[in-house]
């Protein structure tokens, strides 16, 4: 179908570049469970949502990325899931979910339940999806997660028993609620490789609140109502949606002025969002975010890294420090975003428990600000030749427009110290997702979209030894640090922890933070109702016109 001739004539909805890591958008219909009526006012229509974020893979196993998450909450059922405008955990597909000893953790599901191509779920759908996520690992998967399941075991076909390694666990019932969390059809879903987009459409294997029945890869996306969908949402009150890809955000904007879609969310500029602010036909949302933005070095082929000619750990610390001495986030925030990003100097981010600023006094001026002198000085106590050659890599089309403006920001900011020079180059995210994990690039800009509502969400995926980074980043002593304050039940202990781990990593600097962002919508009259919610996920169902 045509997008330009089915979707005429619509303003809809559109999600800026303000950090808008996830939303939830709902309908007439209302929200939480209810998800045994008959739906509500269907337009008779679909809706038409754009976007310019790509998916890695349709298979939860395979993919960590907003893209593919993007999708994949749509189609794929949770046991447990945070409610509209909360960052409690509360049932989904499940009956019940709650700790049963210190390290069980128990869920119940409703008996008859059906994937939407009429094969049972059951239990042992639920112990295939986790076992299969932690034997295929895949690099760019989000199996780290999982570091404290130990095993899955089901009594019946709707009784499942997490047993978790360690007692107390803080963050399990979150996890649960993001991408490992997915459950798949374990009649469709290989046991031990990711299984291909098209099996997976062509299998209908599908449990959540729509199906997929139209699938061109990063093209189009048809989406139809779930018949067998039971869960925390409503029953979407339209008729389907047809997602759509954009290569460019320009073209994504215009869409949206000519109303050529419904909803457009990640990635229009700030400029765009700005200009489309002035248009009475839509209107700015606001709300919670939590997206940061980063460069991740890599231990191994960063210069001075441990597979490189000159190898030596303390030269190398020295180039990761003084790239943070000398970056101006200040500067970027300013001149590329306009204010709408802002600096950050820690891990975790301003707004949950436990942020701090643990960079800001360990390097640059102290108070934020680039220091040339202090980078120098870092550089030739080490024994560091200057300039120092750095291949940098940034991907355009994932993490919006404005990437290309950021990293030749950062780019002269190295260079103009002129004690580095920079070798800037750009991949678009398919390859780019697989060349990351592959030690192509020395070091490269990530952003991160936080898969559930606490400090943790910031720390265990990055800072393990096996992390989503894939970095060769290890450190025994900030891995029993995380590890702890998962399982503190303290609050006040708990949050001292998470400073503490900050400012660790911010001594080892794995990764360099640079920006953190809020959550924005631009939102028209042929949408009903726009919510933005603490949960981080964007959700069609039961967004309605």
């Amino acid at each position: 179908m045509s997008l330009h001739h089915s979707a005429r004539g619509r303003i809809g909805l559109a999600i800026g570049a303000f950090g808008a890591s996830a939303l939830l958008l709902a309908g007439c219909a209302g929200g939480g469970g209810g998800g045994n009526d008959d739906g509500g006012n269907a337009s008779g229509e679909p809706l038409i949502v754009g976007t310019t974020d790509k998916v890695t893979t349709l298979d939860p196993a395979g993919s960590y990325d907003n893209g593919s998450l993007a999708v994949q909450t749509q189609v794929f059922p949770y046991l447990v899931n945070t409610d509209y405008n909360s960052t409690d955990v509360v049932p989904d597909l499940a009956e019940s979910a709650e700790f049963t000893s210190d390290t069980e953790y128990t869920v119940k599901l409703p008996a008859g339940l059906k994937w939407s191509n009429g094969h049972d779920l059951t239990s042992s759908d639920v112990k295939f999806s986790f076992d299969r996520n932690l034997k295929i690992a895949d690099p760019n998967g989000a199996s780290s997660l999982l570091y404290n399941l130990d095993s899955v075991e089901t009594p019946d076909d709707t009784t499942v028993v997490f047993h978790l390694k360690t007692a107390n666990d803080q963050v399990f019932p979150f996890i649960l609620t993001s991408f490992p969390g997915a459950i798949v059809d374990e009649e469709v879903f290989s046991a031990d490789a990711v299984t291909p987009d098209k099996d997976i459409v062509d299998a209908d294997a599908f449990g959540g609140p729509y199906s997929i029945t139209s699938w061109d890869f990063n093209k189009t996306v048809e989406f139809t109502p779930n018949k067998n969908y039971k869960g925390l949402l409503d029953k979407p009150v339209n008729d389907g949606v047809i997602l759509s890809y954009f290569a460019e955000s320009s073209n994504l904007k215009l869409a949206v002025q000519e109303g050529d879609v419904d909803v457009a969310y990640r990635s229009l500029s700030a400029t765009d969002v700005d200009d489309l602010s002035k248009n009475d036909k839509v209107k700015v949302v606001d709300g919670p975010g939590g997206e940061i933005r980063y460069i991740v070095f890599n231990f191994n082929t960063q210069p001075y890294g441990a597979t490189t000619a000159e190898a030596d750990p303390a030269k190398a610390l020295a180039v990761r420090q003084a790239v943070a001495d000398l970056v101006d986030r200040q500067a970027i925030s300013e001149q590329v975003y306009k204010g709408t990003y802002t600096p950050l100097y820690s891990y975790v981010p301003e707004g949950f428990a436990g942020a701090t600023d643990a960079l800001k006094g360990l390097y640059g001026d102290g108070n934020g600000g680039p220091d040339v002198d202090k980078a120098k000085a870092t550089l030739e106590s080490a024994g560091v030749t200057t300039p120092v050659a750095l291949s940098l890599q940034y991907s355009p089309d994932h993490y919006g427009p404005s990437s290309g403006d950021e990293y030749a920001l950062v780019k002269s900011q190295l260079e103009e110290s002129g004690l580095f020079t920079v070798d800037l180059k750009s991949t678009e995210w398919v390859q780019y997702s697989k060349d990351r994990t592959a030690d192509v690039y020395p070091a490269y800009q990530l952003g991160w979209f936080p898969d559930y509502s606490d400090a943790d969400n910031y720390l265990t995926p990055f800072f393990l030894t096996d992390n989503f980074l894939g970095n060769h980043f290890s450190d025994e002593q900030t891995e029993q640090m995380i590890l702890d304050q998962a399982v503190n039940p303290d609050p006040a202990a708990r949050t001292k922890e998470i400073e503490d781990i900050q400012a660790r990593v911010a001594e080892l600097l794995s990764t360099v933070p640079l920006l953190q962002g809020a959550q924005a919508a631009v939102a028209g009259t042929g949408v009903d109702g726009v919510i933005l919610d603490a949960s981080f996920k964007f959700r069609f169902a039961p967004l309605t016109k």
